[in-house]
C-alpha cells in the first residue's frame, strides 16, 4: 500500500467520523404478535436501521476500489 492510499483511507476515515452516529431507516415491518395477542389481533413492529457511519465508509470503499481498479489511483 503507498503513502497516498493510506492518506485516502485516513480521509475516509475522517469521513465516517464527520457522518456522526446517526442512522437511516431503511424498512419498517409489521407482523402479527405471537401468542394469544397475535390471535386477538395485536401486532409488532421492527424497524430496520442502519448507521450513517457504516453507509459513508462502505460507499467511500467502493468508489476508492474503483477508481484502484480503474488505475485512477496509482
Amino acid at each position: 500500500m503507498s503513502e497516498d492510499d493510506v492518506k485516502a483511507l485516513a480521509t475516509i476515515a475522517g469521513t465516517a467520523t464527520a457522518a456522526g452516529t446517526g442512522s437511516i431507516t431503511v424498512a419498517t415491518i409489521t407482523a402479527p404478535a405471537a401468542g394469544i395477542l397475535g390471535v386477538v389481533g395485536f401486532t409488532t413492529t421492527t424497524t430496520v436501521a442502519l448507521p450513517v457511519a457504516g453507509i459513508v465508509v462502505a460507499g467511500c470503499l467502493f468508489g476508492f476500489g474503483v477508481g484502484k481498479g480503474l488505475g485512477v489511483f496509482q
